[in-house]
């Protein structure tokens, strides 16, 4: 019987929303045994709590089909489109804005860096002001972005040319730690979380698209092994470039 695309799309959101039921009941079982059994009180709120974990799910369901029917086609759609073209600088010049356009809309690298501010202002290293504050947050979240186009050229290169992806990345930690030995105490610890909230729910889908699109495209690439990694390094080069940051302003 002949399924058409409306019916193909209730049967994953259906599927995803069993999915996600499934992966958030571990750790509704903790909060709910800690609750009653050990702190031996009822929830507080319970209405508001139940309703915000029907968004989580619901919200979690539709953030995975988006995936699977947008996201990660049409990054490897444009990959492939680049690869057969053969334009090594609009790939690059590509490759960079996906990078940098991602990153910089990241909720979570918005919110790091917002009280990454917030912190240094209370420490004295900048204004008490919201102007002193919102342009550093602004400069810092730019640092990263800028960062991450830079690790997915790097990252497109590599697929391009062969390179060695575990060279890079030992050769990009050991260089994150003689940093740490120099950069300022005060960045340090911002910029190792930061390299973390990069690749979060905007960034993350996008690039592993492209990377595995190329690999697929590119003759005598393999996607396993050649078109991941580009995550790796987009986690890498903002504890670079935020240290870097750091030696200037601080």
């Amino acid at each position: 019987m002949h399924t058409g695309p409306l019916q193909n799309l209730v049967k994953a959101l259906g599927a995803s929303l069993l999915g996600a039921c499934r992966d958030l009941a571990p750790i509704v079982i903790v909060i709910t045994l800690f609750q009653l059994l050990i702190l031996r009180q009822p929830f507080p709120e319970l209405v508001p709590v139940l309703s915000g974990l029907a968004l989580v799910v619901v919200g979690l369901a539709l953030f995975v089909v988006g995936l699977d029917i947008g996201l990660f086609p049409l990054g490897e759609a444009l990959a492939e489109e680049f690869a057969r073209k053969g334009s090594l600088v609009w790939l690059l010049v590509f490759a960079f804005a996906l990078g940098f356009g991602t990153t910089v809309a990241e909720p979570a690298l918005i919110a790091v860096t917002r009280e990454g501010a917030r912190a240094a202002a209370e420490a004295g290293l900048i204004e008490n002001i919201p102007a002193a504050v919102n342009r550093y947050a602004l400069h810092v979240r730019l640092t990263v972005a800028l960062s991450v186009g830079v690790a997915i050229v790097l990252g497109v290169l590599r697929i391009l040319r062969g390179w060695s992806l575990p060279k890079i990345v030992v050769g990009g930690y050991v260089l994150v730690m003689v940093m740490t030995l120099f950069a300022p105490k005060e960045i340090v610890g911002l910029a190792y979380d930061l390299g973390g909230v990069t690749t979060s729910t905007v960034t993350v889908p996008l690039v592993t698209a492209l990377g595995v699109g190329l690999a697929r495209t590119i003759r005598g690439r393999n996607p396993l092994t050649d078109g991941f990694g580009l995550i790796a390094l987009a986690s890498l080069t903002p504890m670079i470039f935020v240290m870097v940051l750091g030696l200037f302003v601080h």
